[in-house]
Protein backbone atom coordinates (compact mmCIF):
# COMPACT_ATOMS: atom_id res chain seq x y z
CA UNK A 1 0.00 0.00 0.00
CA UNK A 2 1.07 3.14 -0.83
CA UNK A 3 1.50 6.09 1.61
CA UNK A 4 -1.50 8.06 -0.45
CA UNK A 5 -3.61 4.83 -0.27
CA UNK A 6 -3.19 4.67 3.79
CA UNK A 7 -3.53 7.83 4.11
CA UNK A 8 -6.93 7.59 2.19
CA UNK A 9 -7.70 4.60 3.78
CA UNK A 10 -6.88 5.89 7.33
CA UNK A 11 -9.14 9.59 6.49
CA UNK A 12 -11.54 8.78 3.30
CA UNK A 13 -15.08 9.59 4.29
CA UNK A 14 -14.46 11.30 7.48
CA UNK A 15 -16.60 14.31 7.92
CA UNK A 16 -17.29 16.88 10.71
CA UNK A 17 -19.59 16.20 13.38
CA UNK A 18 -20.52 17.99 16.19
CA UNK A 19 -21.28 17.24 19.29
CA UNK A 20 -25.03 17.80 20.25
CA UNK A 21 -23.94 18.07 23.98
CA UNK A 22 -21.15 20.25 24.23
CA UNK A 23 -20.20 21.76 20.72
CA UNK A 24 -17.20 19.83 20.15
CA UNK A 25 -15.99 18.89 16.48
CA UNK A 26 -14.74 15.52 15.54
CA UNK A 27 -14.40 14.08 12.40
CA UNK A 28 -16.63 11.04 11.98
CA UNK A 29 -17.16 7.79 9.63
CA UNK A 30 -19.93 5.26 9.90
CA UNK A 31 -18.25 2.19 8.23
CA UNK A 32 -21.33 0.38 9.31
CA UNK A 33 -23.44 0.40 12.20
CA UNK A 34 -21.56 -1.08 14.51
CA UNK A 35 -18.54 1.00 13.58
CA UNK A 36 -17.50 3.67 14.24
CA UNK A 37 -14.70 5.81 13.26
CA UNK A 38 -13.67 9.61 15.31
CA UNK A 39 -10.91 11.39 14.61
CA UNK A 40 -10.27 14.02 17.09
CA UNK A 41 -9.41 17.56 16.04
CA UNK A 42 -8.26 18.91 19.43
CA UNK A 43 -7.57 18.04 22.83
CA UNK A 44 -10.26 15.56 24.09
CA UNK A 45 -9.72 16.69 28.00
CA UNK A 46 -9.61 20.29 26.74
CA UNK A 47 -12.50 20.44 25.23
CA UNK A 48 -15.00 17.45 25.96
CA UNK A 49 -16.63 17.91 29.46
CA UNK A 50 -16.66 14.49 30.03
CA UNK A 51 -12.97 13.99 29.26
CA UNK A 52 -11.98 16.61 31.05
CA UNK A 53 -13.87 15.24 33.87
CA UNK A 54 -12.56 12.03 33.78
CA UNK A 55 -11.40 10.64 36.99
CA UNK A 56 -7.33 9.69 35.99
CA UNK A 57 -5.64 9.60 32.34
CA UNK A 58 -8.57 10.89 30.06
CA UNK A 59 -6.90 8.79 27.20
CA UNK A 60 -8.31 5.47 29.60
CA UNK A 61 -11.51 6.24 28.15
CA UNK A 62 -13.11 4.41 25.23
CA UNK A 63 -15.05 7.26 23.89
CA UNK A 64 -17.59 10.08 25.29
CA UNK A 65 -21.30 8.66 25.70
CA UNK A 66 -22.32 12.36 24.95
CA UNK A 67 -20.56 12.21 21.57
CA UNK A 68 -21.70 8.72 20.81
CA UNK A 69 -24.79 9.45 21.19
CA UNK A 70 -24.61 12.92 19.33
CA UNK A 71 -23.24 10.45 16.37
CA UNK A 72 -26.38 7.90 16.53
CA UNK A 73 -28.44 10.85 16.88
CA UNK A 74 -26.73 11.99 13.38
CA UNK A 75 -27.47 8.84 11.70
CA UNK A 76 -31.39 8.33 12.54
CA UNK A 77 -31.65 12.07 11.10
CA UNK A 78 -29.71 11.01 8.02
CA UNK A 79 -27.09 13.98 8.78
CA UNK A 80 -24.74 11.36 8.74
CA UNK A 81 -24.18 8.33 6.10
CA UNK A 82 -23.31 5.14 6.70
CA UNK A 83 -20.73 3.62 4.62
CA UNK A 84 -22.47 0.21 3.75
CA UNK A 85 -25.98 1.83 3.44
Amino acid sequence: MTTAETAEFLTGGLRPHECRSCGTCVLVKKNSIQHTSIQWTSRPAETCPVFADADGPSALLDTCPKLADSIGDAVRDGSLAVADG
